[in-house]
């Protein structure tokens, strides 16, 4: 089977650099500029919904764009730790031990702009041995499950178009707790266990 794990949240914490890099910029050592119209940035929480602009607040779509994808990719995207201090090793069992010489193993991330060369960067800073990595953005997230039979992510946007004939396992967090899927577990180290479960089906 081809098996893709996507990025955020299941291999990088991004949610929490976010925040971090956010309170940083926007909060703690924000100065305006001269003239500049008063604006209350701050941090919508808990963060329940996907739409992160809702809980990041700033004064027009382009500056949560700027945010994100020019302004501060590196630090966001980059300079994340991992989901934990044991993810990668753990990621690096299931690449050489659970699945089988038969499967196949990518990783996958959104990959807008600036992004691309930081997720490259946060991979490195790892030693992710993954010889395919696969980055997507809104006009081509269609066809990434054409591509995998199983993927492990956390984005409510794959979730929900998940075709029949293919399998979800989600990774929970707080805004994807309304979303469906074939499996849910809580971290990648609940994996082996789905994996196991699929390799019974499909014996």
């Amino acid at each position: 089977m081809k098996f893709a794990f996507d990025t955020d949240e299941v291999l990088r914490d991004t949610l929490s650099k976010m925040k971090a890099t956010y309170e940083k910029f926007f909060i703690e050592d924000y100065v305006s500029e001269e003239g500049e119209e008063e604006f209350e940035y701050k941090i919508i929480e808990p963060i329940t919904s996907h739409k992160f602009s809702e809980h990041f607040l700033f004064p027009s779509d382009s500056d949560y764009i700027n945010f994100l994808y020019l302004d501060f990719p590196m630090n966001i995207f980059g300079h994340s730790p991992s989901i934990s201090a044991n993810t990668f090793n753990t990621f690096s069992e299931i690449q050489k031990t659970v699945l089988s010489k038969r499967d196949k193993l990518s990783v996958i991330g959104m990959g807008v702009a600036k992004i691309k060369p930081a997720s490259l960067f946060f991979y490195s800073k790892y030693g992710m041995e993954v010889d395919n990595i696969q980055f997507y953005n809104k006009k081509t997230i269609k066809k990434i499950w054409s591509k995998f039979d199983v993927i492990v992510t956390a984005n409510p946007d794959l979730l929900e178009i998940k075709p029949k004939n293919k399998i979800s396992i989600k990774i929970n967090t707080d805004y994807n707790q309304n979303y469906e899927s074939d499996y849910s577990i809580d971290s990648i180290e609940g994996f082996t266990s789905v994996y196991n479960q699929l390799k019974l089906k499909h014996a």
